[in-house]
């Protein structure tokens, strides 16, 4: 198989998706208004509600939304072969996470910007709020912690990395003072210099490698726990226009840009995908995800096809953005896709590797010989390691495999062999701004759920803009999060969070059917979210089940167990509730 055929059929599936079923959605389902006063104009403040224009909320969501899991999750899963990651990612993405996406956002700012677990509190009753406050608190924890550890592993001992990353820091503070003092309006303008100064980053990064410099950007894995949930603290507490939205919206723009050079790349260089369609792991059995292609395949791949973590994205700082009604689409059901074809394209890079070298990144030395012994040998590792100037043989998480297989298609147009050092080092920076971008949106929705919640015991805490609630709150999040980052590893975090992320996407998915059935006078149009979320419910309860059993308890992690069964718990209330209300709610529909 070539990757061109897969690139070329994305294409054309997401772009049918959105001309027809997304506006489907649009004008007949949601109904959206264009006169219809949007929160960000109702409450402006200048902090967190500000009218801003649709393609920068669209670029703040997007890079939002798309961490590290479209980019980690396709690549980890790559273990079964091209055929099911690349056939959910379509199938989900279309019919389940734009659908959600957009849905959640249109709900959001309809309840003048408020939070998932506040939509189902007044949507559904206090029961399904209090399982949904609950629900998005665990979600956020985990996601925050997930997502950190693969950037841990992709930085630590690597200097021109970690300068390059930390350099957009300032870079979109200065982009953000200029857009909104210096040059106001002046979107093009500022994307120019901030792209510019962004790739000077990764330019200079082999001269600080080389320097004395080099001792402040090297640092150890523990270093880096503690350092992230510092960030996401000082992140999360700074205005939204300083440094969340111009790095977002540069970020976003960039992303886009290498995606579509990572296309254009496949285009011209036609790489033939090593990995078959189908390997001997999709029974179960494989050295990094152990269970079988389903359910387990569902909540690997989360971000790309469906994930709940966008819901909080969706329900928490974007809907304080929008400056008109009609922009949901664009950037709900948009961006979504958008993120689908990030998911493609991840799964190209990781499956255009041979599948030797391919498992001997992502496992440990350890594991690595069992797999040998399959006929999963080496064949291009030491020549790719040397070509990148780093040992990237047993990192597992995904990023760095990801990078190598991104690094070896562009070395590979005529005339870029001798830079793909360059190109690696560019494809790290890349998967860390997707995940820091992810840090700032996260910690700061968080910080919104729990500033709800203390203002019910002391009401300044309910006050968005009160500064000691803030630091406060913002403090109680990055450390929870930082708490479990500091002592975990990518096995014990990232299934869980799988499993969380997806029953979250459940929870989204019941509180928008309820929505839909009060909205519309045609019942048969919430089973574009009533089916989905069937899918979802079977698939992540079956899965998390199957995951104490077989995993957690035989391993002693009770804290694990723990975590999902009171997720799985959560969840069941909330579907259980929801639907004695869908019955009530027809029932007195029809009686009329």
């Amino acid at each position: 198989m070539n990757a061109l055929t897969l690139v070329i059929i994305a294409i054309l599936v997401l772009v049918l998706a959105y001309r027809y079923y997304g506006c489907f959605i649009a004008a007949k389902i949601l109904v959206l208004d264009p006169n219809r006063e949007t929160p960000a104009h109702e409450f402006e403040d200048g902090h967190d509600y500000v009218p801003t224009n649709k393609w920068v909320v669209f670029g703040h969501h997007f890079a939002a939304i798309a961490g590290a899991g479209p980019l980690v999750g396709p690549t980890l899963a790559a273990q079964y072969g091209y055929a099911p990651g690349f056939l959910w990612l379509l199938i989900g993405a279309v019919l389940a996470g734009g659908v959600h996406d957009m849905v959640v956002l249109f709900a959001s700012i309809r309840h003048k910007g408020r939070s998932l677990a506040e939509i189902a509190k007044d949507e559904v009753g206090r029961t399904t709020g209090a399982a949904a406050s609950f629900a998005v608190l665990v979600i956020i924890l985990m996601t925050m912690a997930g997502l950190a550890i693969v950037i841990v592993n992709a930085l630590f001992k690597n200097a021109w990395g970690t300068f390059t990353v930390t350099a957009t820091i300032p870079i979109a503070m200065f982009i953000g003072v200029y857009m909104r003092y210096l040059r106001p309006g002046r979107l093009a303008e500022a994307s120019i210099i901030g792209t510019i100064l962004v790739l000077l980053g990764v330019a200079f990064g082999p001269v600080i490698k080389a320097s004395i410099w080099a001792p402040l950007f090297t640092f150890s894995e523990t270093q880096l726990k503690i350092l992230l949930p510092t960030y996401g603290f000082i992140a999360a507490t700074l205005p939204v226009w300083f440094l969340l939205a111009p790095r977002d919206y540069l970020s976003t723009y960039l992303k886009i840009g290498t995606i579509a050079a990572l296309a254009l790349g496949i285009f011209i260089v036609r790489p033939d995908i090593q990995m078959p369609a189908f390997t001997v792991f999709t029974a179960g059995g494989g050295p990094i995800i152990p269970g079988p292609v389903w359910p387990f395949l569902m909540i690997t791949i989360a971000c790309g096809a469906v994930s709940g973590f966008h819901a909080l994205i969706s329900s928490g700082t974007t809907p304080k953005l929008v400056d008109n009604e009609c922009d949901v689409m664009v950037i709900g059901f948009g961006a979504m896709l958008t993120e689908c074809f990030v998911g493609v394209m991840a799964l190209i890079a990781a499956t255009a590797l041979h599948p030797g070298d391919y498992f001997a990144i992502n496992t440990s030395a350890a594991v690595f010989p069992s797999l040998a012994a399959m006929g999963y040998t080496v064949v291009d590792l030491p020549q790719l390691s040397a070509m990148v100037e780093e040992d990237v043989a047993h990192r597992p998480g995904g990023a760095v495999s990801l990078a190598v297989g991104m690094a070896s298609i562009f070395a590979g147009i005529p005339g870029l062999k001798g830079l793909m050092a360059y190109w690696y080092q560019f494809a790290i920076m890349f998967e860390a701004l997707f995940i820091l971008t992810t840090i700032d949106a996260g910690t700061r929705v968080a910080r919104y759920i729990v500033q709800d919640l203390f203002g019910k015991f002391y009401k300044p805490f309910g006050q968005i803009n009160w500064w000691p609630g803030v630091i406060f709150t913002g403090a109680v999040v990055s450390f929870a999060w930082g708490y479990l980052l500091y002592g975990g590893n990518i096995s014990t975090i990232w299934p869980i969070f799988g499993v969380a992320n997806q029953l979250l996407a459940t929870l989204a998915l019941c509180i928008g059917t309820t929505i839909i059935l009060k909205q519309t006078k045609s019942k048969k149009y919430s089973l574009v979210t009533f089916i989905p979320m069937v899918v979802m419910f079977i698939t992540t309860v079956t899965a998390g089940s199957m995951s104490i059993v077989i995993t957690y308890l035989p391993q002693g992690l009770l804290a694990n167990a723990a975590l999902m069964v009171s997720m799985i718990v959560a969840v069941v209330i909330t579907v259980v509730d929801s639907s004695i209300k869908w019955y009530r709610f027809i029932r007195k529909e029809e009686g009329k």
